[in-house]
């Protein structure tokens, strides 16, 4: 899916997206913040080649995808975008597979709209309605000030190591970052928190999947997503080798995970 062969234009954005057609549940991928469509390229191929229908874009502001002058990334305007996308391709009740802030808008449309989603894969993003210790709650209020201090020429390479652990994880995040200007990061990184919206009592309505590469220190999703497992009664796949950008440095692995998951649902249906 290396090349976004659409677009959805919004008020304020040009969204660039690719509709692979397919007799099976559509499945629709949303990457993390400040990577694009093609950290999803195996899994999307190996759904494809299965026949289900997918769909891969780019927010806005990321990759291919545009944000219009003087506007600045939001957490509302992106889930907007999701649900906008869902409505101009006519999808009903797809798969939802998001990875870091695409995980927690994923998890952010299914809690506002649960009829519109059939499942929920949530590759190494924090729980949106897990609870946060007073540690927990400091350092997401930290995380973005931070950030800001690293000059702006260091800050893909250090982002890539943070969040993948191969070489060739490393070499792609880091290119992918280098694409984002930081003011623009930075929009996206304070987006990515607001989503987090504790509630002790939400469990998600629809069958839901957790998957997490065993070397991912970013935030707190290595604490937070083995308490999700257990709070939702269902498993946490976790890929050995792999740190936070677990496609780039696991593929195969992560999309085997994926397969197996949908299909079970499918067949379960």
């Amino acid at each position: 899916m290396v090349n976004l062969t659409a677009v959805l234009r919004r008020e304020d954005a040009e969204l660039r997206y690719r509709d692979l057609a397919g007799s099976l549940r559509p499945v629709v991928f949303t990457h993390g913040a400040g990577m694009d469509h093609r950290m999803f390229d195996v899994p999307a191929r190996a759904l494809h080649a299965a026949g289900h229908r997918v769909v891969g874009w780019d927010l806005r502001g990321h990759g291919e995808s545009t944000l219009a002058a003087g506007t600045r990334f939001t957490a509302a305007a992106a889930l907007d975008d999701l649900v906008s996308l869902l409505d101009h391709l006519g999808l009903e009740r797809p798969v939802l597979v998001g990875h870091s802030l695409g995980g927690n808008l994923a998890q952010a449309l299914v809690r506002r709209l649960p009829d519109r989603v059939h499942g929920l894969v949530v590759v190494d993003a924090t729980w949106n309605a897990g609870p946060l210790s007073a540690v927990e709650r400091s350092l997401l209020a930290l995380a973005a000030p931070s950030l800001a201090l690293v000059p702006a020429s260091r800050l893909p390479g250090l982002l890539a190591r943070a969040s993948a652990v191969t070489p060739e994880g490393i070499a792609e995040s880091e290119a992918t970052f280098a694409r984002m200007p930081k003011r623009v990061f930075l929009d996206v990184w304070r987006a990515t928190a607001s989503l987090v919206d504790p509630d002790r009592t939400y469990r998600t309505p629809v069958p839901l999947g957790l998957i997490r590469g065993e070397r991912d220190r970013t935030g707190n999703i290595a604490a937070a997503m083995p308490r999700w497992a257990v709070a939702e009664g269902v498993a946490e796949h976790v890929i050995p080798d792999a740190g936070h950008n677990v496609t780039l440095d696991a593929g195969t692995a992560t999309a085997a995970v994926i397969g197996e998951l949908v299909t079970r649902w499918e067949t379960a249906t």
